[in-house]
This record gives structure tokens, sequence and C-alpha cells, in this order.
């Protein structure tokens, strides 16, 4: 849960809102008129709703957890698990926004022709974290 709610995050902050390479809607609704930057932002903002959702329940899981007797701390199953999270968030986002959907792609600030490009890396970069995540879990 942890992960998921990362992983949002960093897609809402970093490629929303500080590259700007595009917002919740973005491929329906372009950045082009007022009207539609504030619908874009109102979803960005559900979005990122969403994603703080997860870091909550996260955080309560956590909690009930550390307080069993038997919980045993462990920072690699910890990063392990976040990265398999954070991974899943981009395979799961970005196959159903970017590919089913096609409410947003990646980098919408770049030709048109190449936005599938980024969609791919972002799925790519996704998988590798829930494979590191997986492998790192599984070493004792």
């Amino acid at each position: 849960m942890f992960g998921l709610g990362l992983g949002g995050f960093f897609d809402g902050i970093v490629l929303h809102q500080i590259l700007q390479w595009h917002h919740m809607l973005s491929s329906w609704y372009p950045i082009t008129s007022i009207e539609n930057l504030e619908l874009n932002t109102l979803w960005d903002g559900v979005f990122h709703s969403a994603t703080y959702l997860f870091v909550l329940s996260a955080l309560f899981i956590l909690w009930r957890s550390a307080r069993l007797a038997h919980f045993r701390w462990s920072t690699k199953v910890l990063i392990a698990t976040m990265l398999i999270g954070f991974g899943l968030f981009n395979v799961i986002e970005g196959l159903v926004n970017h590919q089913v959907l096609g409410i947003h792609h990646v980098n919408e600030t770049v030709d048109r022709e190449t936005w599938l490009y980024w969609d791919i890396g972002f799925l790519a970069w996704g998988a590798a974290m829930v494979a590191a995540g997986l492998v790192m879990a599984r070493r004792p």
C-alpha cells in the first residue's frame, strides 16, 4: 500500500505538477483553455486524494501489525514491498489510463508519434520495480 501511494504521489507531483508532462484527463481535455486546465487540475486533485488514502491505509496496517507480539521489523521487506507496490502502480495505471482508456500519456509535451515509447518506458520501469521487489523479498 505504501508503494502504491508513493507511486501515485511520484506520478502526480513529478509528472503532473513539476514537469507538467500530462494531467489526469489531458488526452481527452487538452490544456488548450482555462476550463480544460481547471477540469484537469480538479481530477489531478481527486487522483492525489486516492493516493493519499493508499498511504493512510498503509500506515494503519503497519501500525496494527507493529503492535503484534510476533511482528518482526525488516527494512528489506519494507523496501521490497514498496518497490512491488510502486511498480504495480506504474503497470496498472500505465495499462488502464494510458493504453485502455487513453485519458493521458506519460509525456504529452513531445511529438504525438513518440507518446507510445514514453508509455512503454513507464510500463518497463514499473515491471522492473516489481521484479526487483520480488527478488529482494525472496532472498534470505
